[in-house]
């Protein structure tokens, strides 16, 4: 029977309303046309002129033809008859089982219901049915509505996804302007930048080329006359000669080794940082990466030597006392004026002094656990810790005294001396890095485009080269130490696998830069210009604090290892 849904149009909502089927072949040709006849043989609706054709053809005499009437009589009797059957067996509904609501044929009741204790005839309890038919088809109503709705829903999900889709290829391409904007802003930013440093790097390079030139003059004006004494002078002349010039000559030659050493190839780039930032953010308030100058020494002065090498001189260990709460944590040291080193032990908040062959010669107790130390001048030294810098007195005899505390509203860490009035600082749990810090407490920040980045207690330090003005961070956690200049706003990023959990950091021999590393227990050397000169594993487990002698003669090293805390004291040899 052919499917009642071939564009059949229907209310039955509408009492009289009579069902409308269209002929099949008439709607394949596009036609809507009302159908009269069903041929079962060809499963069709059909109108009388398609119909007519069985009458016209030998081969189509023998189809059925029935009205449309009649055809939707026979499919409803169908259906009747095949609600009247058991499913199992074929056989008609006679019996309804009460125990388990199951209608059941002659056959289902014997064989399925034989046990259930209420099996009745149909004809003896139909009369009594308490739901009547139509509220089937109420509930079958209300599926329907619910079936429309999720497909109105379904409908209007893909139009809305279709709808995002083009919404998202409209906001990236807004994106994609936005940001073709800010590489316009950002190559305008840059062009500046570049033409600053340009600037300050000629003059600083004009500066030693006026000063190489002396030099050579200097040089040749001597050597024309060590010429002429020798051709024209006396013995006399020239044993007077040689030794008046021969400290002259000495200067001379010292100088010109200097810069010899300093000698560099410098290169400009632009690296960009890892996340890349969009706009609304100006361009004025966020650069996408750093201007990277790098000086690169000429490979025809590579017997030049810039490295040091260091001689173990004395050790100690650094053991709990009576009067000690902990195992001591050396937080911070530095040497003072005259030799004798300061050290801050965090665990037990003590401030403390050795002598040169490293012994205690004098004790303070604070009030707060200290985290770093750098001493000002022939007496006097600053402590971090926390939210204060309290500046303290040592005297020649090993008193330690208070000055005076300067509360600050910075979390500070690590500390070294920018100049005679000034602190460099480094923060933890704060947004920027490093700040400024004067000796009466005044706070104020480097005009220097520091990453915004946060690091915990113990997760950066700093430290401050005067003579280039640059400020070097060591980042722990990321293996990293960054050299900032400045005067130009760049920046050098030291990336080594000698490099490996980089903690404190001081200013060594030519200004190189020194960093403890704890995972390999080594001291690494590092060029301003971001070289790696040298490394030198120490006998102690996880290194954490370094400082040097004013004389860059003596290196002083703490670590922080539970039970085998120690300090050492070497030998810088250039």
């Amino acid at each position: 029977m052919a499917d009642s849904g071939s564009k059949i149009r229907e209310n039955d909502e509408v009492p009289g309303r009579v069902k409308e089927t269209f002929c099949q072949p008439c709607l394949s040709k596009d036609l809507q046309t009302v159908a009269d006849k069903f041929c079962s043989t060809c499963d069709e609706f059909q109108c009388n002129d398609c119909s007519n054709v069985h009458n016209a053809l030998g081969i189509l005499k023998k189809h059925k033809l029935v009205s449309v009437n009649e055809a939707y009589a026979a499919s409803i009797s169908f259906q009747m008859k095949a609600l009247y059957l058991c499913d199992q067996h074929q056989h008609s509904f006679e019996f309804f089982c009460e125990d388990e609501k199951k209608l059941c044929c002659s056959k289902c009741a014997i064989v399925n219901h034989r046990k259930c204790h209420s099996v009745v005839e149909i004809e003896k309890i139909a009369g009594n049915i308490t739901s009547p038919i139509s509220t089937l088809g109420e509930k079958l109503k209300e599926a329907k509505e619910a079936a429309e709705s999720v497909a109105r829903h379904i409908r209007s999900s893909k139009d809305q996804l279709a709808q995002d889709i083009k919404d998202i290829h409209v906001k990236i391409r807004q994106m994609r302007d936005e940001v073709m904007n800010m590489f316009v802003d950002l190559e305008d930013s840059i062009n500046k930048r570049a033409e600053i440093l340009q600037k300050e790097t000629l003059r600083n390079v004009t500066k030693r080329q006026t000063q190489n030139e002396k030099h050579l003059a200097g040089v040749t004006k001597c050597l024309e006359t060590i010429e002429n004494i020798f051709k024209n002078g006396t013995p006399v002349q020239i044993y007077i000669a040689q030794h008046k010039m021969e400290s002259k000559v000495n200067a001379l030659c010292r100088n010109i080794k200097d810069e010899y050493k300093k000698l560099e190839k410098m290169k400009m780039s632009f690296q960009f940082d890892q996340t890349l930032k969009l706009p609304p953010l100006p361009i004025t308030e966020y650069v996408p990466g750093q201007l990277l100058v790098k000086s690169n020494r000429q490979e025809d002065v590579h017997s030049v030597n810039m490295t040091m090498t260091l001689t173990p001189v004395s050790a100690i260990g650094l053991k709990k006392t009576e009067d000690d709460i902990d195992e001591p944590l050396y937080s911070g040291i530095d040497f003072l004026t005259d030799g004798r080193l300061v050290a801050v032990d965090n665990r037990n908040k003590k401030c403390l002094v050795y002598n040169e062959r490293i012994e205690k010669v004098g004790s303070y107790q604070l009030s707060r656990h200290p985290l770093s130390v750098v001493v000002i001048s022939e007496e006097e030294l600053a402590i971090t810790s926390g939210y204060q810098i309290e500046i303290l007195h040592v005297s020649k005899c090993n008193k330690i005294s208070s000055r005076r505390i300067c509360k600050v509203k910075t979390q500070y860490y690590s500390i070294c001396l920018k100049d005679d009035r000034q602190f460099v600082v480094g923060t933890y749990n704060e947004p920027k890095p490093v700040r400024i810090v004067s000796l009466t407490g005044k706070e104020h920040d480097f005009s220097v485009n520091f990453p915004n980045k946060s690091y915990p207690l113990d997760g950066s330090a700093c430290t401050y080269i005067k003579s280039s003005d640059n400020v070097v961070i060591t980042d722990r956690n990321e293996h990293i130490v960054y050299i900032y200049d400045i005067k130009t706003d760049a920046r050098v990023l030291v990336k080594d696998d000698q490099i490996q959990e980089p903690r404190g950091a001081a200013i060594g021999p030519w200004d190189t830069i020194l960093v403890c590393c704890r995972n390999t227990n080594s001291i690494v050397q590092i060029s301003q210009t971001g070289s790696i000169l040298s490394s030198y594993r120490i006998d102690m487990m996880h290194p954490c604090k370094i400082c040097v002698s004013r004389d860059k003669s003596l290196l002083v090293v703490t670590n922080s290892y539970p039970g085998n805390n120690t300090m050492q004291k070497f030998k810088i040899s250039t």
